[in-house]
């Protein structure tokens, strides 16, 4: 083993008794099938040529998440980051943080004019909004820990799709299109393979040579080829051209790290999911704890007695999102104070079921809309070694900053930073000092990926892109499989609502909406809003007869390919 491999396994080994596949006895093939589900056919079956080739979940999932950098450039990427949460078939738990981090160089001050306000933004479509990328370090620290195969194996599925091309669907061609203006207000139009000088069309290939160059050098070289030498040096001579503070010592210094996952019961089941910097795992905790205080049969509720509950629930756990959490490196965060019991019962006491809370009233607790553009896929493989991953670039195509030679788009994830106080980012989503900006520091996300267990037996794998709704869209999807007597197949279809706290809007698809039930809830003092589509879940759940059921959701182009 040679050092740099001991280097990345040693903490992880230390860190937790979850260990890796390669630290845990083989146990019998428990399902008949594997399952590949995520946000593009290709990429899935990228993931399922892994499978086939004798891998596992690991394997299947890194070959995805590559082959979606290819083929989903709106959210699958080199230049961003996310959070992955495993659970191996002998029960063993990990997660893994490979969030963007801050360059060094960054204080609070650095989206700020000379007056101490905003600068509109600077934070989304200029080299200052992008964060250290993680997403290739998160796919090595996966790689070294779980895999079956070669490093250089994985990433052949993207480098054929880059270098070979693709054909657009109608959906990503109207998509390239309507973003052709930023592309080509951002970048040189000769550089960027996104532009292209008439409109995109269905069934064009989309061919990226300078991106199958790079992921070729990277299958030789491993997370080398991104995060030193050439690559990391020309990325930094490009932003600090631009006028950004990014240096290379901070590429080179870039680091996913493993976190102990966010765990908690439920109805009878065991909840798995990330740990902060994401929010997701404390806010589900919050919210479904609450529901067990009040006692209620989900089951039972009407449908606008539903929506307005947890609405509730939502709109006080998200206040105290505002307020109290953040990168838990960087900030002692009160966990244990903000799921006790004793204070979730104040929190809920003043809930009316006939009322609406206004959420000026509503503040963060005393204690003793992220876009739609990120990614999640799910893998299970026959041992039932299961994965979930969200990943993303923040807004649609991020920064929009396409970096030159090597065919990928850089981030905009400082957007998710509290630029200053009380000011809302892209997604109206407030903020305080514990998400304040700071170098190195990794900022507050909703991103949720999420597993699901019952008796120690798995029982679920589920996530969502959306920005704010991941949460709430997790969430409800928590509910559909634990509670609601859903397979994937069906939870991932069912109608979505969402409430942030601030703004003090409930927003419901508009699969959901009809008259009665718009009356119902505004007559309770809701505002209302509806939208097309609240998140993308992707979600696999074993069934009664221990068969792995596959949920690509309808309302996007995902896929689900079966390994038998």
């Amino acid at each position: 083993m040679d050092l740099i491999r001991l280097f990345y396994i040693v903490p992880f080994v230390l860190l937790v008794a979850c260990g890796s596949r390669k630290n845990v006895e083989e146990e019998k093939h428990r399902f008949d099938e594997s399952i590949v589900v995520s946000a593009h056919q290709l990429a899935s079956e990228a993931g399922a040529q892994m499978i086939k080739k004798g891998g596992n979940a690991a394997d299947a999932a890194i070959a995805t998440n590559f082959a979606l950098a290819v083929t989903y450039p709106v959210a699958g990427n080199l230049g961003g980051g996310g959070f992955a949460v495993i659970r191996h078939a002998g029960g063993h738990t990990a997660a893994l943080d490979f969030r963007e981090t801050a360059p060094d160089a960054y204080t609070d001050s650095v989206f700020l004019d000379s007056n101490g306000n905003v600068v509109p933004n600077k934070s989304l479509f200029t080299v200052f909004a992008a964060g250290v990328p993680g997403s290739v370090e998160g796919m090595w620290q996966l790689h070294q820990n779980y895999a079956n195969l070669e490093w250089s194996t994985l990433l052949q599925p993207a480098i054929s799709l880059a270098q070979n091309g693709f054909a657009l669907s109608e959906n990503q061609a109207k998509r390239l299109n309507y973003y052709a203006e930023k592309f080509t207000e951002l970048n040189d139009s000769n550089q960027c393979y996104l532009i292209k000088k008439r409109a995109w069309q269905a069934g064009d290939t989309l061919i990226q040579p300078e991106l199958a160059a790079f992921l070729n050098r990277m299958a030789k070289t491993g997370r080398a080829a991104f995060y030193e030498g050439t690559h990391a040096k020309d990325l930094v001579k490009f932003i600090r051209a631009k006028g950004g503070l990014m240096k290379f010592e901070d590429l080179k210094n870039y680091r996913a790290v493993w976190r102990e996952p966010y765990e908690f019961d439920f109805n009878g089941h065991h909840i798995i999911s990330m740990p902060l910097p994401s929010s997701g795992g404390v806010l589900m905790h919050q919210i479904l704890r609450m529901a067990e205080l009040m006692k209620t049969d989900l089951r039972a509720l009407p449908k606008d007695d539903y929506i307005h509950l947890l609405a509730e629930f939502e709109r006080r756990a998200f206040a105290d999102r505002s307020r109290h959490l953040g990168d838990p490196d960087f900030w002692d965060f009160p966990i244990e104070e903000m799921i006790a019991d004793s204070y979730l019962l104040k929190r809920i006491a003043n809930i009316n079921m006939n009322r609406a809370s206004n959420s000026d009233s509503i503040f963060p607790g005393n204690l003793p809309y992220e876009s739609m553009e990120t990614t999640h896929f799910s893998v299970v493989d026959h041992d039932g070694f299961a994965i979930s991953i969200t990943t993303t670039i923040n807004a649609a195509y991020g920064s929009g900053i396409f970096v030159p030679g090597y065919g990928y788009l850089l981030n905009n994830e400082m957007d998710d930073f509290s630029a200053k106080a009380g000011v809302p980012n892209m997604f109206g989503l407030l903020g305080s000092d514990a998400n304040a900006i700071k170098g190195e520091k990794r900022p507050l996300s909703s991103m949720s990926p999420t597993i699901i267990t019952q008796n120690g037996q798995l029982k679920a794998v589920t996530g969502s892109p959306g920005g704010s709704t991941i949460i709430t869209t997790v969430l409800q999807s928590i509910i559909n499989l634990t509670t609601l007597g859903y397979e994937a197949d069906a939870s991932v279809g069912l109608p979505r609502f969402h409430h942030q706290w601030k703004p003090d809007v409930l927003v419901l698809e508009q699969a959901m909406v009809n008259d009665s039930l718009v009356a119902l809830l505004t007559k309770r003092g809701h505002v209302i809003d509806t939208t097309y589509q609240l998140g993308n879940v992707n979600s696999i759940s074993v069934n009664k007869n221990n068969e792995l059921v596959a949920g690509a959701d309808k309302r996007a182009e995902n896929a689900a390919v079966i390994i038998k």
